[in-house]
């Protein structure tokens, strides 16, 4: 107790202390609210980390320091409340702090009115094209089980077996289902399925969410397709539907075996409903200016 008593009796350390506790804060902003140097912080810093007071954390170049309450040993605690009463000083320091923490800010801030037309292209840079595509399966209930019908190589379900209970990936395409199961074979909670969509080996309302991406358009049937999405799906279950929307390559029929090309906003509403799904809706998708197909709608629709 004495030696802890010892290591705070410095009215500078007891006033950091104030700091560190309402705020995770560098040296150097430290030394900015404190009106120190650096050295003079940083030896202070070190005494108190020495004796526990602190936690920190290394970023970047930096090391931020913070003291929170409920890592200190009770008497330790007891201690600190006793000489964190308020001063002059204190509150002059919270008012230096004020003004670090808008400076922060206004780093922040200056940094996106230089970099806002050029924003998109510098978040690729750093994170890749990928990144909102990626962070919205975020928004599934973590035990959400998933059809990926007409599932090709797995990507669909490689992007949502993380954030999900469980996903059936199914094809017709037995070569389809073994590049799948070698690119996805390591998943634990993705199974794999050859079937056709239009008579599927899956009981009765055993999905929350029903995947059709780009398959729609090869269906000889897409509303005996989109009748089967519907008998598997629990009630209150959704199924998601990404296709063309209506174009004229009639080439892809031969080239690529398209039955359909493309589906329209009254088509795809007439068999949603046709089947007993509720809800429909049909979004068409901004073109990817890199894309060569024709654009592509995505649509929806729930059970009731």
């Amino acid at each position: 107790m004495f030696t802890w008593m010892s290591t705070v009796a410095d009215p500078l350390r007891a006033r950091l202390m104030r700091l560190v506790e309402r705020q995770e804060l560098s040296v150097g902003e430290i030394a900015s609210v404190l009106q120190l140097p650096q050295s003079t912080t940083s030896r202070h810093l070190k005494a108190l980390s020495d004796e526990t007071w602190l936690s920190s954390r290394r970023e970047g170049t930096s090391r931020l320091y913070r003291l929170v309450m409920d890592q200190l040993p009770p008497k330790k605690a007891q201690l600190w409340r006793l000489l964190r009463e308020d001063t002059p000083e204190a509150n002059e320091d919270e008012l230096r702090l004020a003004q670090v923490l808008r400076a922060r800010q206004t780093r922040s801030q200056a940094f996106f009115a230089g970099a806002a037309q050029q924003w998109g292209r510098l978040r690729s840079e750093l994170f890749g094209e990928n990144l909102d595509r990626n962070l919205l399966p975020g928004l599934l209930d973590p035990t959400t089980i998933v059809a990926d019908l007409g599932c090709g190589i797995g990507r669909l379900s490689e992007l949502l077996s993380p954030f999900v209970r469980r996903v059936v990936a199914v094809d017709s395409s037995p070569a389809m289902i073994s590049a799948a199961r070698d690119r996805l074979g390591t998943l634990a909670n993705v199974e794999f399925v050859t079937a056709d969509l239009q008579n599927l080996p899956l009981a009765d309302a055993t999905a929350d969410l029903a995947m059709l991406v780009l398959v729609l358009h090869y269906a000889s049937s897409p509303r005996g397709v989109l009748a089967e999405a519907k008998r598997i799906l629990k009630p209150g279950g959704r199924l998601v539907l990404v296709d063309m929307q209506p174009h004229t390559r009639d080439e892809y029929r031969a080239q690529m075996g398209h039955q359909w090309l493309g589906f329209d906003r009254e088509q795809i509403r007439e068999w949603i409903s046709a089947v007993g799904l509720a809800h429909p809706r049909y979004t068409p998708l901004r073109p990817d200016p890199s894309a060569k197909g024709p654009p592509l709608f995505v649509a929806s629709a729930t059970t009731a």
